[in-house]
């Protein structure tokens, strides 16, 4: 069934409202915490990736140890990263704690978001999405590791290290470094929801596996290019970063057609 009262428009955005303070106040809620737990955020967190004993550079060493040759295995930035404004170091603890906390918080945005609109569903279609919640946030979840654990280690170790010339030295403004790890993990998380936007783009049939497939080779271009803005430009970080992204665009293929599929046999027996 859909929804049993009929609203007007002002009744749904007034709904809106409502979904959308709550989710916000479940941000703040998160946001406050992180603020609370600078030292964690900042220590371990943001500042780990420039650390020697990073989680990422002793798997990379000691894998290419394996392989027979060793990278990322003398691992020492000759950087500094400084603040050179007065609310510099504030402002950068507000929005990292504003960042914490939506990545935190995602599973709940999620929640009021399908609050709001699996009203207006039928019964069938509530069925056919059950766990969306739990996928979509397994999802981004994962996306935020891979950028963090890959995405960010990958840059700031080339980026920290590149010079030009002896007489440059790397001091990198805070909000700068921040604007790395933010960008690399929260765009890594949005691009992990890729199956989830394909699963939702072929149930309204705006989307077909013959599509995805027939479009594959402009997929791989705008993959590899994605992977070009968010890492540095050494063929084996985008390598790194392209794979687990076509992986995804061919799983998408896969739920795409798995969904028509099923559409089809529920038409052939009158669902």
């Amino acid at each position: 069934m859909g929804i049993q009262k009929e609203m007007s428009f002002l009744d749904h955005l007034e709904e809106l409202r409502w979904h959308i303070i709550r989710a916000l106040g479940a941000i703040m809620v998160a946001a406050t915490a992180a603020f609370l737990a600078k030292g964690f955020i900042f220590d371990i967190l943001i500042f780990g990736p420039t650390k020697a004993d990073f989680f990422t550079y002793e798997f990379l060493c000691n894998t290419s140890k394996l392989l027979g040759f060793e990278s990322f295995c003398d691992t020492n930035f000759d950087f500094e990263v400084q603040s050179r404004t007065m609310a510099g170091q504030f402002s950068a603890h507000i929005w990292t704690s504003i960042t914490f906390g939506l990545i935190v918080a995602f599973p709940y945005v999620l929640y009021e978001f399908w609050k709001f609109i699996s009203p207006g569903l039928y019964n069938k279609e509530k069925n056919s999405s059950r766990g969306f919640i739990f996928i979509s946030s397994v999802l981004f979840f994962i996306g935020v590791l891979f950028g963090y654990y890959i995405v960010c280690p990958l840059s700031i170790n080339f980026l920290g290290t590149y010079s030009v010339a002896e007489q440059v030295h790397n001091d990198f403004d805070l909000n700068s470094y921040i604007g790395l790890i933010r960008a690399s993990t929260l765009a890594s998380g949005f691009i992990f929801e890729l199956p989830i936007i394909i699963y939702f783009l072929t149930k309204i049939g705006l989307v077909t596996p013959e599509f995805l497939r027939k479009n594959r080779k402009y997929a791989l271009v705008i993959v590899l290019i994605f992977a070009a803005v968010i890492t540095p430009p050494d063929i084996a970080s985008q390598v790194i970063v392209a794979i687990p992204v076509l992986i995804l665009y061919q799983v998408s293929i896969l739920i795409s057609k798995l969904v028509l599929r099923n559409q089809k046999r529920k038409e052939k027996n009158g669902e």
